[in-house]
């Protein structure tokens, strides 16, 4: 896959002389583009791939979407502040599960909690039940789940069938556990889930309220989520970068441009870091609530204006 990348964005940039990269689904395909980028001195927008490293590799490379570090090492803060003692971790085992695992912890046991375990799963195939098994026999107060977007249903499923559900452990986890666009196929056993993260469909703003009626216009009804919403951000960075620079696509300048600029997002306030090209936005802690007969991600405490720990001074 990562080969395949390297390969088209190599065609992009000669052969069509596009003067932005934009995308890059997951870590190892942005890595192998990043080269690319520095030497063509090409903006590269990373709009869905989270491993705090990413933005290290080009000085030509800016993120629209989130750092894995930026959200788990609030929802540890979090989990340990609001009775919870113990904790076993389950996440998948790549690049962004070893940074959600590493931060839940870090910032879980800065405050006093305890990690009883660290579990990985593997990437390919996912079975949670052995895992959740090793997790109960644990006894933790909760559970801390990372895994991508899409994998969640799987996992809140074999929490159910084990009936976890009803042990009284609860599970706290990264925002991609709940995505927004598979939430409501989840049922009853997720409800009261919190997890925190950038972006929730039900985010009440009237940018959001925008946002939310045009996709769901324009995809035959179906919700946005955290990946929609950056993308969409990732298209007002480069419009924004375009009217500092009066319209130079020059490379340089337009990164330049990029550094630094704000706006109102559909998930918040949002700015590129200067120092560090990453973007700074508010984490939201949510909890999983029945609205209308549909299941939200009901946001009910903010911290905002986040950096990723990961590049803090």
């Amino acid at each position: 896959m990562a080969d395949n990348a390297k390969r088209l964005a190599q065609e992009l940039i000669v052969n069509d002389k596009v003067h932005v990269l934009f995308g890059f689904g997951l870590t190892p395909v942005a890595l192998a583009v990043a080269p690319l980028a520095t030497e063509a001195k090409i903006p590269m927008v990373v709009t869905v791939a989270s491993t705090s490293i990413i933005v290290d590799r080009s000085p030509y490379i800016v993120r629209t979407i989130q750092t894995i570090p930026q959200i788990a090492n609030i929802v540890g803060e979090w989990t340990a502040r609001n009775g919870i003692k113990t904790a076993v971790s389950i996440v998948s085992d790549y690049a962004p599960g070893s940074d959600a695992e590493q931060w839940f912890a870090k910032s879980f046991e800065q405050e006093g909690g305890k990690v009883l375990e660290k579990l990985r799963v593997p990437l390919a195939n996912p079975d949670f039940s052995p895992f959740l098994q090793r997790a109960s026999d644990a006894s933790p107060d909760a559970i801390f789940a990372f895994m991508p977007a899409g994998v969640g249903a799987i996992f809140a499923k074999q929490f159910a069938e084990r009936g976890l559900d009803k042990s009284g452990i609860r599970i706290v986890s990264m925002s991609d556990v709940m995505d927004d666009d598979v939430l409501n196929g989840m049922g009853d056993p997720v409800l009261g889930v919190i997890t925190g993260g950038p972006y929730s469909v039900a985010h009440d703003s009237p940018e959001n309220k925008t946002f939310v009626t045009a996709f769901k216009a324009a995809n035959n009804n179906r919700r946005p989520n955290i990946v929609a919403v950056s993308a969409y951000d990732g298209m007002e960075l480069i419009f924004r970068a375009l009217e500092v620079t009066k319209g130079s696509a020059d490379g340089a300048a337009l990164v330049q441009a990029m550094k630094g600029l704000q706006w109102k997002s559909p998930r918040g306030p949002v700015q590129i870091d200067p120092a560090t090209r990453d973007i700074v936005q508010n984490i939201y802690m949510r909890k999983v609530e029945r609205q209308n007969g549909e299941l939200y991600n009901v946001e009910f405490q903010i911290f905002p204006a986040v950096k990723d720990p990961a590049h803090a001074n």
